[in-house]
């Protein structure tokens, strides 16, 4: 597996590919970024380990797996899959994905990272544009296994179905986006929730606290083991259809003061950040970070126990 940029998401595909078996290259432009994230990696595996989170592994086990290559050509020479998580700017994925043309074998997948720049934007003159689609994670996939498999207009159903079943054997979650939408599907339902929690706080109806604590304590209980359409199905007698007719309305009256956004950069943001800094100095955001892994980490844990895996 070529994994092309060494940043969070590169080290963590890194070890959702070594932690399922696969043989990992790094490479990134910036020297010393690719040695830099194995020795993250090599930080972060004992976590993992106490938390079952390794698939029967040992670290030292998983991190053999991890090479570093010394250039591009190297990290993708052979591989069957390659990720690339490159900054999100179309003229450098345009000329990433043309070297990641050019240099992988003919059969390997071609996969981006991107969570907002559609596949058609960036392999359109491709001679292999058939084999390159977007498999968006959500960060960190080692921990959270979501991803959004969308392809370009072009891109032919092999390299679908290799790219979704791969996901599914490293323990990822694929989901199939049939058509290019900006923002994809993910993103797009974060805009909607984030828009209204600023719209929320700027129109001075509730505390940014108060506002993580509906969702922490509230909607996300709900939301971390199943989603909205079959909570709704489920909070009816008689199923989504019983729920619709009675709360549709109710929704559509909400709804229809929702159609302004608040200005995210505007005076909400001093409010927003002043809060959040007197509940977390600047200096705690690393620990803070940590401890959000952990947390992850455990629900992660709990999932496959519940699951059976």
């Amino acid at each position: 597996m070529g994994i092309i940029g060494t940043g969070f998401i590169g080290r963590a595909w890194s070890v959702c590919f070594a932690r399922a078996g696969h043989r990992v290259s790094l490479w990134d432009p910036v020297p010393g970024s690719a040695q830099a994230a194995r020795d993250f990696i090599a930080h972060m595996l004992p976590d993992l380990d106490r938390f079952g989170l390794l698939n029967g592994s040992a670290p030292e086990d998983v991190l053999d797996r991890i090479d570093l290559s010394a250039s591009l050509a190297d990290a993708v020479s052979d591989a069957e899959h390659v990720q690339e998580n490159a900054p999100e700017r179309l003229d450098l994925k345009i000329d990433l994905f043309a070297q990641l043309d050019a240099l992988a074998p003919k059969t390997a997948v071609i996969a981006s990272s991107t969570s907002a720049l559609l596949p058609s934007a960036f392999t359109a003159d491709l001679p292999g544009r058939q084999r390159c689609i977007v498999a968006h994670p959500v960060n960190p996939p080692h921990l959270i296994p979501l991803v959004e498999i969308v392809p370009a207009p072009w891109t032919d159903g092999d390299t679908i179905a290799r790219t979704e079943a791969l996901m599914r054997h490293i323990g990822q979650s694929p989901v199939h986006v049939r058509r290019e939408i900006d923002g994809f599907v993910l993103n797009r339902l974060q805009a909607a929730v984030l828009d209204e929690a600023f719209r929320l706080v700027a129109d001075g109806y509730a505390s940014a606290a108060d506002v993580d604590a509906c969702m922490r304590d509230g909607l996300a209980l709900r939301w971390s083991f199943m989603g909205p359409f079959e909570t709704i199905d489920l909070n009816a007698p008689d199923g989504i259809r019983d729920y619709v007719a009675r709360y549709q309305a109710m929704y559509r009256g909400m709804t229809e003061t929702m159609r302004d956004s608040a200005d995210w950069s505007g005076p909400v943001l001093d409010t927003i950040e002043a809060e959040r800094r007197r509940h977390l100095p600047q200096e705690d955001l690393r620990k803070r970070q940590i401890w959000r892994d952990r947390q992850l980490m455990a629900l992660a844990a709990h999932r496959r126990r519940a699951s059976g895996l």
